[in-house]
């Protein structure tokens, strides 16, 4: 698809298959390279528009990535509630969070970076949606639980995305601390493992609620 086909799109179903193009190349990229190493331009060149045309559709490279955490926000609720009845709320959090790379370096990123350069109503959208898969993943997981109120189960569900945020970043340093972990062993315990690191919080949590209420 060149840069002038892009252009004159009109119809409806078009401007879609535009929208979608652009988030499969940011997706691509991502993997490829880390959320935090793409640049608009990069994904311009990817799917071969130019960044005048990129932002017809989305107003910021965050703009694009806030779309895809909610692509794959909206995949992960799905899964953790196919998966508590037979694993529980740990496992079934937690491990399906650690199969979800790109949702943990999405979520790693969101706070301190892509909510920070996107327009006001995006930013309301954004939160909105979340905020609607923060809630159903709650009262999935309260309906699993004898003890858990929706409220408390929020907690547990953001807590769970909080531990992305922290550890994931800790658990897979970039290049140079990973040399540095290399030559200096003792260094090596500040390389967290995700996923038992999360389990053992949202673990905490869990065992913590009953005495704070």
């Amino acid at each position: 698809m060149d840069q002038e086909t892009f252009v004159r799109a009109r119809r409806p179903e078009q401007k879609q298959q535009r929208r979608e193009a652009i988030l499969a190349a940011a997706e691509e990229l991502a993997l490829e390279r880390g959320v935090r190493n793409v640049s608009l331009g990069d994904i311009a060149k990817r799917v071969g528009f130019a960044k005048s045309n990129v932002v017809r559709y989305f107003g910021t490279r965050e703009e694009i990535y806030l779309e895809l955490s909610l692509v794959h926000g909206r995949q992960w609720v799905d899964e953790v509630k196919l998966r508590l009845p037979r694993e529980g709320i740990v496992d079934a959090l937690v491990e399906s969070l650690g199969e979800r790379p790109l949702l943990c370096d999405l979520i790693s990123q969101g706070g301190t970076s892509l909510e920070h350069n996107v327009g006001v109503e995006a930013a309301a959208e954004f939160k909105r949606t979340m905020h609607g898969l923060i809630v159903e993943l709650a009262v999935a997981i309260a309906e699993c639980s004898a003890e858990l109120t929706e409220a408390e189960a929020s907690e547990v569900v953001t807590a769970a995305a909080a531990c992305a945020m922290a550890f994931y970043p800790a658990a897979n340093p970039p290049p140079t601390l990973r040399e540095a972990y290399d030559r200096h062993p003792e260094l090596a315990a500040m390389q967290v493992e995700f996923v038992p690191a999360t389990k053992r919080a949202v673990a905490a949590l869990l065992a913590g609620i009953p005495t704070l209420r």
